[in-house]
């Protein structure tokens, strides 16, 4: 039963209106005054309210005004019923927020009338308000539940969905892969092409892992990682035939506003019920293989209980990282480089440390790629480009031969569009002569968008400061690339060094790259030197220096300064340096 609540200073006019609302199923509460009228009404809530306007101590205008502006009663349906018959007052009625008005008097008919009418007026603002609440609500469970960038499903709903996934399928003997797919390279993407052109490169990735070519739920879990669900998934063989086929599929390049991206990804697999029988642990597990993938540099990887520990481990060390960093935990060491013809030193290669206090000594292996996912790659490789020209400064104070230092460039180092003014800085602060100063770039840096990378080679060259490819021939360097770019060194990777005169087509391949660089008129140097039949091939190649075990491992500051010192003493031996026996741990020269 609906409420009215009819406010009218005349008893016999109230009482009749009162009888005949009632009679008409209506509850019916009568006011003797305005000010009655408005407590009444936040007191009872009516459905309707039916007012006078002509009364002693408050006017209806007034009633109307005072109940608009109370959150309880500004949406009750309300109705005037006046002897007032003049548009003015009639108008002024209906401005205030009147639903009707009614002259009196009024028949039975027309009052009953108004108020149905008020109330079907009511129920379809209702209908409308409960439909923009449903459209609010759909709104709101899309933002809550799917992607807006690929329009996947995000986190939230994948997670559901494979809990479902797993009710269903314990009811059967049927298995559930559970794959995470990170782009190793986005951080590199954002910052060569931007936000807009990194989006539409989601969204296409998005569009190829759903036409994989094989059924399941596929979803983005984080700004550069997809989630993919496979039910009935079969055994370890098949799903990782699959992975290897989606993978190729991911990779091929993708073209984006006049641009060809190439994406490299890493893959985490995790198995149900093998692995485990929850959905949340099954999506931690295969994040955890991922980041294994990603850290051992291979493509894909299965979960296995001993990378437990190893997730353990990375969660520590990323908590610590950002402290380690404020708290000067990090430090540099130096390994030697060589002139092969003389064995004198004439450069060192800056490689970072962390020195843990309860730890100790973790090498860079285990926080680089960590340090890249925080996104504290830039600081820390300001840092040590700071510490290592700072330290290079005071050996060239020392006196002696000048000694180069090299430090290694990270991709989203060299991304970066301030990065010859961070040169610059850094070289102004520390003091040090540029030309001393060596910046090392691995091939798969500077393949990227060659055209703009040899204008940023050519602002850093600007500066004074050499340029060297590290690693040289584990990339994908053009050669005709190679002649344009404004380099000054190219380092063979050791991983060809250490196979001369025991591999044939490593030996070929650092025999070539020395004749191509000394064609070029490049300095080549080679890493990793162990032994003295090494040594002999690179010597007898010409090539211009090296570093490895058989001189020195990398050193502390204060040991390499001990090492430079001895190098530069009239009492050194004719070398220059003393080779380095790794099975003794000692300088000789034996």
């Amino acid at each position: 039963m609906k409420t009215i609540l009819l406010i009218e200073d005349e008893d016999a006019i109230r009482d009749n209106w009162v009888r005949i609302l009632e009679i008409n199923g209506f509850r019916a509460i009568g006011a003797s005054h305005g000010r009655d009228g408005i407590q009444q009404a936040l007191v009872v809530r009516p459905d309707l309210i039916l007012c006078d306007i002509s009364m002693p101590d408050c006017d209806g205008y007034e009633v109307l005004n005072t109940l608009r502006s109370h959150p309880v009663t500004a949406a009750i349906p309300f109705i005037f019923l006046s002897a007032r018959t003049s548009h003015a007052e009639v108008r002024q009625g209906m401005n205030l927020g009147a639903d009707d008005y009614l002259t009196k008097p009024c028949s039975s008919q027309d009052l009953l009338a108004a108020i149905h009418s008020c109330f079907r007026k009511k129920t379809v603002f209702a209908q409308g308000y409960l439909e923009q609440v449903a459209q609010a609500k759909a709104a709101f469970e899309k933002v809550a539940n799917w992607d807006s960038v690929t329009n996947l499903p995000n986190i939230n709903l994948f997670q559901r969905h494979l809990t479902q996934l797993c009710d269903v399928t314990l009811q059967h003997t049927e298995s559930i892969a559970v794959l995470s797919l990170k782009i190793t390279s986005y951080r590199v993407i954002q910052l060569t092409y931007g936000g807009l052109i990194s989006n539409r490169l989601l969204h296409a990735i998005g569009e190829r892992l759903q036409t994989s070519g094989r059924p399941g739920f596929a979803a983005r879990l984080h700004e550069d990682e997809f989630g993919l669900a496979l039910p009935d998934a079969g055994d370890p063989a098949e799903i990782e035939e699959f992975v290897q086929l989606l993978i190729n599929i991911l990779t091929v390049p993708y073209h984006v506003d006049g641009q060809e991206i190439r994406i490299q990804l890493s893959v985490g697999i995790a198995l149900y019920p093998q692995h485990s029988l929850s959905s949340e642990e099954l999506l931690t597990q295969s994040s955890a293989a991922m980041r294994w993938a990603k850290k051992r540099h291979s493509s894909y990887r299965f979960y296995s209980p001993r990378l437990a520990a190893a997730e353990a481990e990375h969660h520590l060390i990323t908590n610590e990282l950002a402290k380690a960093i404020e708290r000067s935990e990090l430090c540099l060491y130096y390994q030697p480089q060589v002139d092969l013809a003389t064995g004198g030193i004439i450069g060192a290669e800056a490689l970072v440390r962390w020195q843990h206090p309860e730890r100790g000594m973790i090498p860079p292996n285990q926080f680089i790629t960590i340090a890249e996912e925080q996104g504290l790659i830039l600081a820390l490789g300001e840092w040590v480009l700071r510490q290592a020209c700072h330290h290079a400064a005071q050996w060239q104070k020392q006196g002696g031969q000048p000694v180069q230092v090299s430090v290694n460039l990270s991709m989203a180092q060299f991304q970066q569009s301030t990065l010859s003014d961070v040169v610059a800085n850094i070289l102004q602060e520390t003091g040090l002569e540029p030309h001393l100063l060596v910046l090392e770039l691995t091939e798969s840096c500077l393949m990227e968008q060659v055209e703009l990378t040899i204008r940023k080679l050519q602002q850093l060259k600007n500066l004074g400061i050499n340029i060297a490819i590290d690693d040289f021939g584990t990339g994908y360097s053009s050669l005709s690339y190679l002649s344009q770019l404004p380099i000054d060194e190219i380092k063979i990777d050791q991983s060809f060094t250490h196979k001369i005169n025991r591999d044939r087509n490593a030996t070929m391949i650092c025999k070539a790259i020395i004749a191509m660089s000394r064609s070029l008129n490049l300095k080549i140097i080679a890493e990793g030197i162990e032994n003295s039949s090494q040594l002999s091939f690179l010597r007898h190649q010409r090539c211009h220096a090296g570093q490895g075990f058989l001189y020195a491992p990398p050193l502390s500051l204060e040991a390499f300064q001990v090492r430079l010192q001895e190098a530069l003493s009239p009492t050194v031996m004719p070398n220059g340096f003393l080779p380095y026996d790794p099975v003794s741990c000692n300088y000789s020269s034996n």
